[in-house]
C-alpha cells in the first residue's frame, strides 16, 4: 500500500508544526503549502499536484492575531485566512482526485460575548465585529460550493494552550505582576474592531461588558487539538463546524489565580480596561485576549466519545510550563 499523503498550509506555526509532526508519525507524507514551502501560495497548478490523490488536507494558514489591529493588522488577518481557504477549494474542485478530509482551521471566537449560557455547534449564537466576521469570511470559504468528494470540517478553535503566543502573553502578563483579574469595563473609544469583509457586524467603537472578572476563557491543550484532529480523521461521521474546546471552561478571575501558583507570582495587580489597553499596547496584542468572554463548550467532540488528555485547566498550564523548562 502506498504511504498516505498528508497536505498541510501552515504548518510551520505553532499548531502546524504539532500536527504536521503527528500526521509523520502516523505513516504520512507530507506536502507543506506556504510562502516558503515548495508548494506556494501563488502557483495554483503546484496548488492543484498537492491536492490531487491526497488522504487529507489541513488548513491552518493565517496571520497570527497576537498583533494590534491596526488597519494594515486587519486586512492581513482576514485576507490570510480567507484567500489561502478559497485557493485550496478551488484547487480541490479542479482535481480528478480530491482529498476525502478537508480540516480548515476557525476560531471559537465566532461565538457572541457571552455571560449567560454557553456555545455549542448547534445552539450557539454567533456574534458580532471584526474577529467574527473574519471566522464567518473564513468558514463560507470554506463550506461554499459542491465538493462531494470530500467531507468538510470547520476547527472552531478556543485558546490553545502550549509553546504558543497566547499562552506566552498570559504567563508575562502573571510573571511580570499583572497577573491578577481583568475587569472589563469603559475604554477610550476607538475603531479597531468594527467589522470587516463583505457583510460587516457590530458597532464602528469597541463594545465593552461590566463583566467584574467572571467573563468566560475557554482553551483547550495542544495535545487534545492533535488528538481531536486525529479522532476527526478517523470518524467519517463528524463534518461541518467542530468546537475544539475544553469541556472544563473556566472564567477570568480563575484563570489569572491559576496562573499565578503556576508561575509563582504572590502578587497579580487587578487591571481595568482603560489599564489593558495600554498594557496590551505596549504588548503589541490586543485586550480582546482577555476581556471577551468566550464560553464554549464540545459538543459534538463529546457526543462522539472523544476523551480529553487535558481537561484540568491548572494540569494544563503545568504540563506546558514544564515543557517549556
Amino acid at each position: 500500500m502506498s504511504q498516505p499523503i498528508a497536505v498541510i498550509a501552515g504548518g510551520s506555526g505553532f499548531i502546524g508544526g504539532a500536527v504536521s509532526a503527528a500526521l509523520v508519525a502516523d505513516g504520512y507524507a507530507v506536502r507543506n503549502v506556504g510562502r516558503r514551502s515548495d508548494v506556494r501560495w501563488s502557483d495554483a497548478a503546484a496548488l492543484r499536484r498537492a491536492v490531487d490523490g491526497a488522504a487529507l488536507v489541513v488548513n491552518l494558514a493565517g496571520k497570527s492575531v497576537n498583533c494590534r489591529y491596526t488597519d494594515r493588522g486587519r486586512r492581513e488577518i482576514l485576507d490570510s485566512r480567507v484567500q489561502t481557504t478559497r485557493a485550496l477549494r478551488e484547487a480541490i474542485a479542479s482535481v480528478e482526485r480530491p482529498p476525502r478530509l478537508w480540516l480548515n482551521a476557525s476560531t471559537a471566537t465566532i461565538y457572541r460575548h457571552s455571560t449567560d449560557r454557553p456555545n455549542t455547534e448547534d445552539a450557539g449564537e454567533i456574534g458580532t465585529g471584526f474577529s467574527v466576521d473574519v471566522a464567518t469570511s473564513w468558514e463560507r470559504e470554506l463550506f461554499t460550493g459542491a465538493l462531494p468528494g470530500t467531507r468538510r470540517v470547520a476547527l472552531r478553535m478556543a485558546i490553545v494552550i502550549g509553546d504558543g503566543p497566547a499562552t506566552r502573553t498570559l504567563f508575562t502578563l502573571a510573571r511580570v505582576g499583572l497577573g491578577g483579574t481583568q475587569f472589563d469595563g469603559w475604554c477610550p473609544p476607538h475603531h479597531r474592531y468594527r467589522g470587516i469583509g463583505e457583510h460587516p457586524t457590530g458597532d464602528d467603537r469597541a463594545p465593552w461588558h461590566r463583566t467584574g472578572g467572571r467573563q468566560k476563557f475557554s482553551w483547550v491543550h495542544i495535545d487534545d487539538v492533535v488528538a481531536a484532529v486525529r479522532f476527526i480523521r478517523d470518524d467519517e461521521q463528524v463534518t461541518g463546524p467542530v468546537n475544539i474546546a475544553s469541556p472544563n471552561p473556566t472564567d477570568n478571575r480563575t484563570l489569572m489565580r491559576t496562573l499565578r501558583r503556576v508561575v509563582g507570582a504572590r502578587v497579580g495587580l487587578p487591571a481595568r480596561r482603560w489599564m489593558l489597553e495600554l498594557g496590551m499596547w505596549a504588548l503589541r496584542t490586543e485586550p480582546e485576549l482577555v476581556v471577551k468572554s468566550r464560553w464554549v463548550l464540545p459538543a459534538v467532540l463529546s457526543a462522539r466519545g472523544f476523551a480529553f488528555a487535558h481537561p484540568d485547566l491548572e494540569e494544563a498550564l503545568r504540563d506546558v510550563r514544564s515543557r517549556a523548562a
